[in-house]
């Protein structure tokens, strides 16, 4: 038995199929995962033995330029990666027993399944692009609704008729090249009536949310058994657990000065402080000693060891630091990063800055507040809630839906 992931999206939109593929493995079946050529997962999906085959632009091109993408960029990237889905995807799947997609609106990856007669599978790591009449949908490129609607079923509609824009013509001039019908609603066909969610219950409840079924498995987690280097290891041996800061896949939207900031703020609390560089390449102001800078580590043995976690609120990192049982504080940018903020807050295991640019004083007064007694026993609390076997669900539930 074999299945095909894709994803096309940041590494925590990557891990979680390697998660997966590894628990498919553990059942006997093979896992071939197309994902963006980023350097960073060919060595992810390397270091645990997954089969791997690019698909589309490097991410990192795409996000990592000195301004955030355009809505001509949105327009551009779209039918690429469609074109990209129907080529890569379409060349391997044959053999293949299931397709799963996750990532950026995956259009095309149905359609491959279509045309090989394959169960398709759709997964989401939040529920905020999915319809639903609590909640208006998010930004997406495209001709903007009205000011003034208020209409939750108008603004949906509206939705999915810059899903149409976005992805429809290079869709459907696909589909017809291999004889399949037109789609005249490319976000439905792309979701399905019943999405998985790959998020941990305690951290995203989903129950209700959507007007989907959706099916949530819990968080796919990779686990992670590597040391941390010999160097960090003595920076944490040499005093109190410091803080950490980082903002992952974060390039043009990581905060101005962000590095600066979070030293000077981690400092007037007399802490040290563990600063990742990720893709906006944080930089320490100076050689103090009490800062110590990390590339790609072991963030789940890492953040165990560290007093609070300082990040841009990906899904990833959120679940990570939850389960370490760490206190949090989320500095919002973009996308589902402000609703993973305010869970942290709801959840009392840390704190959700106020505004996307902290300053030395917003960010100290976040830091106080995660680092209190309520937050750190708190946190401890919500850890032993965090389930983690998404992926082992999620695998039995894909092999159960190739046996039917």
């Amino acid at each position: 038995m074999r299945v095909l992931l894709t994803s096309w999206g940041s590494r925590g939109d990557v891990e979680p199929l390697a998660g997966l593929a590894v628990e498919l493995r553990g059942l006997g079946v093979d896992a071939l995962v197309c994902v963006p050529p980023d350097e960073e997962f060919a060595s992810l999906l390397g270091r645990v033995g997954v089969e791997s085959v690019p698909l589309g632009p490097t991410v990192r091109s795409v996000v990592a330029g000195a301004q955030p993408p355009t809505r001509e960029d949105a327009f551009r990237l779209a039918p690429a990666l469609v074109a990209a889905r129907f080529e890569v995807l379409g060349a391997v799947a044959d053999g293949c027993d299931a397709v799963l997609a996750t990532g950026l609106l995956p259009a095309g990856a149905r359609d491959v399944a279509e045309r090989f007669g394959l169960p398709y599978v759709l997964a989401c790591f939040h529920t905020l692009g999915l319809p639903s009449r609590h909640f208006r949908p998010g930004a997406r490129p495209g001709t903007p609704s009205p000011e003034g609607e208020t209409d939750v079923r108008v603004l949906w509609k509206q939705d999915a008729e810059r899903v149409n824009a976005l992805y429809g013509p290079a869709l459907n001039e696909h589909r017809a090249a291999l004889g399949l019908a037109p789609v005249d609603d490319v976000r439905g066909h792309v979701f399905t009536d019943r999405p998985w969610l790959a998020a941990d219950q305690t951290l995203w409840p989903a129950a209700g949310k959507t007007d989907l079924d959706v099916v949530q498995t819990g968080a796919w987690l990779l686990p992670d058994d590597r040391p941390l280097p010999a160097d960090l290891e003595a920076f944490l041996a040499a005093g109190e657990p410091p803080v950490y800061v980082g903002f992952g896949s974060m390039a043009a939207h990581a905060p101005q000065g962000v590095a600066r900031v979070a030293i000077e703020a981690v400092r007037g609390l007399g802490r040290r402080l563990v600063l990742a560089r990720g893709w906006a390449g944080l930089a320490p102001v100076d050689d103090g000693a009490d800062c110590f800078v990390v590339g790609e580590v072991n963030q789940q043995a890492l953040f165990r060891r560290v007093a609070v976690v300082v990040h841009h609120g990906g899904a990833g990192t959120t679940t990570t630091a939850a389960r370490a049982g760490t206190p949090q504080v989320v500095v919002a940018q973009i996308a589902d990063q402000p609703q993973w903020a305010g869970r942290v807050a709801e959840l009392g295991i840390g704190a959700a800055h106020e505004g996307r640019t902290p300053t030395v004083a917003s960010l100290t007064a976040a830091l106080t507040t995660a680092l209190t007694p309520g937050s750190e026993a708190r946190a401890r609390a919500v850890a032993g809630t965090i389930r983690t076997d998404g992926a082992a669900v999620a695998a039995r539930r894909l092999v159960a839906s190739i046996g039917g």
